[in-house]
């Protein structure tokens, strides 16, 4: 039975029994405690949790998952994969324990011809948590088993909870037994309490059905927790993992050679060449191979693009974990473009995106593949350096600081070198790597601080904020307003007075002043007082709900609880106003142009400039960046209503408002702001225009890579964008008078000297190298006469590398044939000198080598070299004992041969 059957008979026996269908979530869960959705459980939890009132009693799904903890055994058994389907029927208050066992035995031991799975029974064992003596009743009831077939098994592995307080219960999960081929023989009812490790294999866990009954108040272990009570209403929540059911329906002795599989394994012995079941070690290859290829396209098609941290970390990990594979298989070619088509055509018979959307899907992949074997080609001879040095020198450890410049240097993961030194017998220091990391962490920080006015030290903002309570902030309200300094600080102290010249912090009660925030820079003014003067520098917020100012004063003394009033430049606000608004203008426009998987992973902006990072592969052309350009200023002519409204994160996200990915936010309260309806919707604490048509203009000034996967387009608002056309047209006037065209003109023209030029360049290089060449039949008639060996030492002034070593195989050729004959040219140009000595057949004959004459000369030079005895190569930066060094070259000769 396919594994498209196991599912499809799934859904229709529960859907048969008044259960809701419900698709499958997304992978990307929607818990800030969790990365991805790794449980069928997770997107039913706020009904579980009573935060949502559920529509339906009881429901059913197959629910796509993530587990992140299993990567490193993946491959290594038969049941751990990263990513798998899981089959789960849930009841919210409905049925309870007889229900749950009654439905899931009757599907997996109903006959296949009437739409069951026809399990043999004799091969079922139910087990429960010790002491729950009422489902053991319930399932000798329900299945007519006797008492000694049902496994008592402890909390371990027998109870659920989410690791947290609140809804937990007994499991009863249903056990297969593969027969003596998978594990030894067993007794059931001495199991207990913990599932012997060496039955794993043979007593597949297929379903466990949680029977949620119990309010816990504390959970330290799976096997610790308090009980406070009892819940109001019991739920069912139960998962039959697919992939396990698939290899017993299919006959299969690992879930890795089921039908949505095992085409990928086969695809890889095509390309490797290799066997699978030959070996163990490539045997584990393999599988990861199939794993990882089906994870990572399952992970794409949800969203996911290869990053540095968090969900873009765990795909860059499987995606490179599945391409070394290969390479340790044998196979040092490009894989995914072969392998993922594969995976594709089989799982997108359920899930139809991976055909719709795999021109995005196969671009994230394959472009990181190209980037992961660039960084492969670099770091793999490093690290093969670094461990040849460790076992030359007795030892067994690779140390900290090594597995770090691998990693902050060639971009190689702490988990690829572990894996390549246990690979080379050797362990990894990984506590002096970890330190090493942190170090890198708390300087970043401390950067960070530095800029941020010295924030590090948040205790002394805490004892302010718990004193005077939060600041009352008019950003959104007001440029200017009366205040009262509340605290003066200075070197992270609180001081009593700030005098003239000084930079300090100022804490107001109330302030008029954009915090930094959003990517947004802090606003720009002045506060006055009677007699004085101060610059505002940079408006912070090191704790939330206090806004601090670092300031300079300019003229006066400011002592603590003088009035002040507080002004932010109006024109300053205006450009930021213009930034903002048209960073979003522009995240709009590059997801109608590009799709909407082109979404915004940073921004900054300031008055005039703006500058946006987004997920994306590959360079945009230049008509993709004329195109968003030119969708902005549409947006701007149209005129577009700016607006914005409080709601709960969850009204947002319904609404279909864009959060920033990384980011976190307060679910009570956020702030949308929406351009033009729902053309642009997103989560913004920021301050904007409130039409379009104010941005002034948007003019696109570059896109560049900020990493693999990252993008990043800059652009110009406001004044400043209409600065640099103006700018860009003095430059075009300036062209036309210079070149004597017109502006339509300028591209052609250009172009046309240009390839002018180019050809009289070639030219003057062929008339260069034609005269540096003419002088070889002379240099080879003087050759000077060393023992028996003809000698060429020349300097030649003016020529780099190349040059000389075309001199020096020229000479060569004209020497006499069937004589020794060494050439040895010396350039200097540049400031740089270069050396090729070339050696003939028979100067070889008496010993005499071109590596070993240029290793001579070389340090006379500054510098070294080497290369094959017929022809070498080598420089340095020291031209003043040139002719020192062509002098050693006749005495080498005279040496070497004179041993000869």
């Amino acid at each position: 039975m396919d594994t498209a059957e196991i599912r499809r008979r799934f859904l229709a026996h529960f859907e048969a029994a008044g259960h809701a269908v419900v698709p499958s979530a997304s992978l990307l869960a929607d818990d800030p405690n969790l990365l991805f959705v790794n449980a069928g459980m997770v997107p039913f939890k706020p009904y579980f949790l009573g935060q949502e009132t559920p529509p339906f009693d009881r429901a059913t799904s197959v629910q796509k998952c993530i587990r992140t903890p299993d990567i490193e055994d993946v491959g290594k058994t038969t049941r751990h994969g990263t990513f798998f389907e899981m089959c789960g029927n849930f009841s919210f208050g409905d049925y309870f324990k007889e229900g749950a066992i009654e439905l899931a035995w009757t599907l997996i031991t109903k006959p296949i011809e009437d739409g069951g799975f026809g399990l043999d029974q004799d091969r079922l064992y139910p087990s429960v948590l010790a002491g729950d003596d009422e489902a053991i009743e319930l399932w000798m009831k329900v299945t007519g088993l006797p008492r000694e077939r049902i496994v008592q098994l402890g909390k371990k592995e027998n109870y659920w909870s989410m690791g947290v307080p609140g809804p937990g219960g007994p499991c009863s999960e249903i056990l297969y037994d593969r027969g003596p081929d998978f594990g030894p023989d067993f007794d059931p009812t001495t199991l207990g309490p913990d599932m012997p490790f060496e039955l794993e294999d043979r007593l597949l866990e297929i379903w466990n059905l949680v029977f949620m009954q119990d309010d816990l108040s504390a959970v330290r272990s799976k096997s610790d927790f308090d009980i406070a009570g009892s819940l109001p209403k019991k739920n069912i929540d139960t998962g039959m993992g697919l992939d396990r059911v698939a290899l017993l329906l299919q006959g299969k002795k690992n879930m890795y050679e089921i039908d949505v599989m095992y085409g990928v394994i086969a695809k890889a012995e095509e390309m490797t060449g290799k066997a699978y079941g030959a070996d163990a070690d490539d045997d584990v290859r393999f599988r990861v191979i199939a794993d990882h290829v089906r994870s990572s396209m399952m992970l794409i098609g949800d969203g996911v693009t290869p990053g540095n941290d968090g969900r873009g970390y765990v795909l860059r990990r499987l995606l490179r974990r599945a391409v070394r594979s290969m390479r340790l298989l044998g196979c040092e070619d490009r894989v995914l473009p072969e392998l993922m088509p594969v995976s594709r055509d089989v799982m997108g018979q359920t899930y139809d995106n991976l055909l719709t959307d795999w021109a995005r899907i196969s671009q994230v992949a394959f472009a990181e593949e190209d980037a992961f074997r660039k960084t492969l080609q670099a770091g793999t001879q490093i690290f093969d350096t670094a461990a040849s040095e460790v076992k030359q020198s007795g030892g067994s450890t690779l140390s900290g600081e090594r597995a770090f410049a691998l990693h902050d240097t060639y971009g190689f993961p702490i988990d690829l070198t572990l894996e390549m030194a246990a690979e080379a017998g050797l362990s990894v220091d990984e506590q002096g790597f970890r330190g090493l990391m942190a170090e890198q962490r708390e300087r970043a920080k401390a950067d960070a601080r530095a800029k941020k006015g010295a924030h590090g030290d948040t205790a002394v903002y805490r004892g302010i904020f718990d004193e005077h309570g939060p600041t009352e902030w008019l950003a959104y309200e007001t440029l200017e307003t009366e205040s009262r300094p509340l605290a003066l600080l200075s070197g992270g102290a609180s001081v009593p007075r700030l005098a003239q010249g000084e930079i300090g912090e100022l804490v107001l009660d109330r302030t008029p002043f954009y915090a930094e925030s959003g990517g947004q820079v802090a606003d720009a003014g002045t506060i006055i007082f009677d007699g004085g003067l101060l610059e505002v520098i940079d408006v912070q917020r090191p704790v939330k709900g206090l806004v601090v100012h670092q300031v300079r004063v300019l003229d006066g003394e400011l002592h603590a609880g003088r009035q002040v009033h507080a002004r932010v430049d109006p024109e300053w606000r205006i450009g930021a106003r213009q930034a903002h608004s048209g960073t979003h203008v522009v995240h709009a426009a590059l997801r109608e142009v590009l799709g909407p998987t082109a979404l915004q992973s940073g921004s900054y902006n300031r008055p005039g400039y703006l500058r946006l990072d987004f997920g994306w592969t590959q360079a945009l052309s230049p008509e993709q960046v004329r195109q968003i350009e030119l969708v902005s200023q549409q947006a701007l002519r149209a005129d577009l209503a700016v607006a914005w409204d409080y709601m709960t994160l969850d009204q947002a996200k319904d609404w279909g408002a864009i959060a920033l990915f990384g980011e976190t936010y307060d679910n009570t309260k956020v702030r949308v702001v929406e351009i033009g309806g729902p053309w642009s919707r997103e989560l913004c604490g920021g301050t904007h225009v409130d039409h379009s048509s104010q941005i002034g203009t948007v003019v696109v000034t570059g896109e560049t890579s900020v990493g693999s996967g990252n993008r990043r387009i800059e652009a110009l608002t406001g004044v400043e964008g209409f600065g640099y056309l103006a700018r860009e047209r003095d430059v075009v006037s300036q062209l036309t008078t210079l070149l004597k065209t017109q502006p339509d003109d300028i591209v052609d023209r250009v172009q046309g000297l240009t390839e002018r030029l180019r050809a009289a360049e070639k030219e003057l290089e062929r008339a260069r190298l034609a005269q540096l060449l003419g002088a070889s039949a002379d240099l080879a008639a003087g050759a000077t006469q060393v023992g028996q060996v003809k000698v060429v030492a020349h300097r030649a002034d003016g020529a780099a590398g190349g040059d000389v070593r075309n001199l020096a195989m020229d000479v060569r050729g004209r020497l006499p044939q069937g004589e020794p004959g060494v050439v040895v040219i010396i350039g200097d140009a540049d400031g740089k000198v270069s050396v090729v000595a070339a050696t003939n057949d028979e100067a070889r004959s008496r010993g005499l080598s071109a590596g070993e004459l240029v290793k001579a000369v070389g340090p006379l030079l500054g510098g070294r070299g080497g290369g094959k005895d017929d022809v070498a190569q080598g420089g340095g930066s020291d031209a003043s004992r040139i002719d020192e060094a062509l002098a050693l070259v006749a005495s080498e000769v005279g040496r070497v041969a004179g041993q000869g």
